[in-house]
């Protein structure tokens, strides 16, 4: 009787519905809970102390979140853009049928993006490490060193560490897309050019990028989402102090201290909601200019 009582054309919405359930269970319900938390002093104990927007005050008068903040731009701009270049290179070269053994450079120049972040960050680290380091050992060994030298100890060393990580395991995946969006230019676009006279380089340049203009935009704003939420590799490589000096010290390790090891956890979600103000603008400002016509 139930089901004679129901249209056909609403049987889509029982298919759905779990989708949408989970989402307001486990997705929606947390991220207005955040929101609310952040106007509040808890603890994760007692009763949450409204305090209005005297976290979000903070915050912009704090100095370590503002230090944070430029050491993950810093990180970020160091990573993605060589990233972004080398792997739109190698992704135009690899879709050329005359190169051998193009799946197997595919296959693995895509393998570090399997590993897991975390995974990679303690390799780093115990390769860098000041007493055990397999990179010390060998330096001394060869006898280009006396003494085992302190990698971890330098700010802008450990920046660039981070950073490498950061390319090592994403410039395949970025290949990847590349490719996907290179197998979606028309062959003949490029055909008619090279028979004009056109270089490689000429069609690289003035058809193969702008072709790719949509994939570009869309490679960009991931890159900014991913990369203001960075937090395996740094974590792990310094585990969680981001020494020296914070220098390597991400915007989400300033947040999980907060909340998780400070129980802080008004300020963390206040600290959240601004990392997700400047994602939004950041990204707005990526599209604007990445579609701005040219005068």
């Amino acid at each position: 009787m139930f089901a004679k009582s129901i249209r056909k054309d609403h049987y889509g919405y029982f298919f759905i519905a779990p989708f949408f359930i989970i989402f307001l269970l486990f997705g929606l319900y947390p991220i207005l809970y955040s929101l609310y938390i952040s106007f509040t002093n808890w603890d994760g104990i007692r009763t949450p102390e409204f305090v209005g927007l005297g976290n979000y005050v903070a915050v912009f008068h704090d100095p370590i979140f503002y230090k944070t903040f430029l050491n993950t731009l810093f990180i970020w701009g160091v990573s993605v853009i060589p990233q972004l270049t080398v792997s739109l290179v190698l992704a135009f070269i690899l879709n050329e049928k005359f190169v051998k053994g193009r799946n197997i450079f595919r296959a693995v120049y895509f393998f570090p993006h399997i590993v897991t972040a975390a995974s990679l960050g303690l390799l780093v680290s115990l390769i860098f490490d000041w007493q055990s380091g397999g990179l010390n050992h060998f330096l001394v060994e060869s006898g280009i060193i006396h003494d085992p030298i302190n990698w971890k100890n330098n700010a802008w060393f450990m920046r660039l560490i981070v950073s490498s990580i950061l390319f090592f395991q994403y410039f395949g995946y970025s290949m990847i897309i590349y490719l996907a969006g290179l197998q979606g230019i028309d062959p003949s676009l490029t055909e008619a050019a090279q028979i004009d006279g056109a270089t490689k380089k000429h069609v690289f340049l003035h058809i193969t990028v702008p072709m790719l203009k949509p994939i570009i935009l869309f490679q960009v704003i991931t890159s900014i989402i991913g990369g203001m939420q960075i937090f395996d590799q740094p974590f792990t490589l310094t585990n969680g102090t981001g020494a020296p000096d914070r220098a390597s010290m991400t915007s989400i390790m300033y947040l999980y201290n907060v909340a998780f090891q400070s129980t802080r956890f008004g300020y963390g979600a206040a600290i959240a909601f601004c990392l997700f103000i400047i994602i939004i603008l950041f990204s707005v400002l990526s599209f604007v200019l990445t579609n701005r016509k040219k005068a």
